[in-house]
């Protein structure tokens, strides 16, 4: 016999898994249920209880109960391809400008995209803090800034660095026009036209984007899905090919999302250092963390000056300030001159507002809400996918960052995926733009920077039904 609040129990688990509730929503309150149930006062409550103890829902004092964000949904992840053996020519920039061309068109729903939406963005501090400008701060923020950048803000970046990266001087920043600037200046630093860069398999496109226009030949590297590079492995590659650099995303992953271990972090770095090899850190997720603490870095173990670390604001703060920063290390006077020729200088007015942030508390706060919202965004993302696709799709479980990566039917093509998409005002990227050697090709990646609202469920669940067509 199976008692009444374990059965409404059980209903309204599966109505949350199924996103009829969605996380961080209230549920009804005990007297709403029971008017709507016909269940008792009594009932209800425990079967609030019940779900609390599954860790299904979580009550909050004197305001109700609320649904947890879940990520650890059942479902199967993603299998990954076996890596090519030999480096080779990336050609991928065609199609990947083809959906960069389309991300300005306000008529198209962005599934793909790998940035916070507005919604997360703190405009009303950066309100304030353009309102607070003063002549005296105008006369300062519109001349040229020197190469390197705001002395104040490389202080404050430095200071962040403090238990993460090891001891960093605001003298080893680099402050640079968003990430892909930092790592771009960075590969340049370190490598040359017809030059071997590893990369993980799948990696970011952006990567290989840059190693393509750079005349240079990718290798793509083992990867587990939820452990990162395969270290273990990684000498014997290392042996066989003359590498001149790694390009690495240890934390949050884009796109896998895995988490790489201190203990792996510590091997990597110390047999890149054996090997005289620099690793560009890709570390622009690092404060999307959904645990309480922030992971260490490649760099905190990095004793040679051979791990070039990059970051920025753009996921944490808005992508359109375009401030990032880069730790180059014994590269230092190399990134210092690329950027000095490149670009001179990064904006100060921008610069300002971020320091504005760093120095009044604001950042954590940022940090702190952000965060919480990724989760629910990533939990209601996953949940809608395992609703409205195919049922032996496979989907990532990452911790934190900002995307999922999605296996589909082998028979799909995300290529195909991506045009029939189109025609319904929906942008797709696919899982072939991430691999150097045309892997992942029935694959694609989701972004959970925006919250979803029905415009965004309606996108899933139209390329749910788009999935299912090309299947049949």
């Amino acid at each position: 016999m199976t008692f009444q609040y374990i059965r409404l129990a059980n209903e309204i688990e599966s109505k949350i898994l199924k996103g009829d509730f969605q996380a961080g929503e209230k549920l009804p309150s005990l007297r709403t249920m029971h008017n709507e149930s016909q269940n008792s006062i009594s009932t209800i409550h425990q079967a609030y209880i019940e779900l609390e103890r599954r860790g299904i829902i979580e009550a909050k004092e004197k305001s109700g109960f609320f649904v947890k964000a879940i990520l650890k949904y059942q479902s199967d992840t993603p299998e990954l391809a076996k890596c090519q053996k030999t480096p080779q020519k990336v050609n991928i920039n065609k199609l990947m400008q083809s959906i960069t061309d389309k991300l300005g068109n306000t008529n198209l729903t962005s599934v793909g995209l790998s940035i916070p939406a507005n919604d997360i963005i703190p405009l009303k501090q950066f309100s304030r803090i353009f309102k607070s400008i003063t002549q005296q701060d105008m006369d300062q923020i519109f001349g040229y800034d020197r190469p390197m950048g705001c002395l104040d803000l490389r202080r404050q970046i430095a200071k962040r660095t403090i238990g993460v990266s090891g001891r960093i001087s605001s003298d080893e920043i680099v402050i640079t026009n968003g990430c892909m600037d930092a790592i771009g200046l960075c590969l340049r630093a370190v490598a040359k036209p017809g030059d071997i860069i590893g990369v993980e398999s799948p990696t970011y496109s952006g990567f290989l984007q840059l190693i393509e226009q750079n005349n240079m030949y990718a290798l793509e590297l083992p990867t587990h899905i939820t452990e990162g590079l395969e270290v273990k492995n990684l000498e014997e590659t290392l042996d066989a090919h003359q590498v001149k650099a790694c390009l690495l995303n240890p934390s949050y992953q884009n796109p896998l999302g895995f988490v790489m271990s201190n203990e792996n972090r510590e091997r990597l770095v110390d047999l890149m250092a054996q090997k005289n090899i620099p690793i560009i850190e890709d570390d622009v997720f690092g404060e999307l963390h959904f645990n309480e603490k922030r992971l260490s870095t490649l760099k905190s173990f990095d004793k040679k000056g051979l791990v070039l670390y990059c970051s920025s604001f753009s996921k944490t703060l808005a992508p359109g300030l375009r401030v990032g920063w880069a730790i180059p290390g014994a590269y230092t006077e190399q990134v210092q001159a690329l950027k000095s020729n490149l670009s001179l200088s990064s904006a100060k007015l921008n610069q300002h507002v971020v320091v504005q942030f760093l120095k009044n508390g604001s950042y954590e706060r940022q940090l702190r809400y952000i965060r919480n919202e990724l989760k629910k965004q990533m939990c209601d993302l996953k949940l809608a996918v395992l609703r409205y696709f195919p049922k032996d799709t496979r989907i990532s479980n990452p911790d934190g960052g900002l995307n999922l990566w999605v296996q589909l039917n082998n028979s799909i093509d995300s290529v195909e995926l991506h045009k029939e998409a189109l025609l319904e005002n929906i942008l797709v990227t696919p899982g072939i733009l991430s691999s150097v050697s045309g892997k992942y090709r029935n694959c694609i990646r989701l972004g959970c920077g925006k919250p979803l609202d029905n415009k965004l469920k309606n996108a899933i669940q139209n390329l749910g039904r788009i999935i299912y067509d090309m299947i049949l």
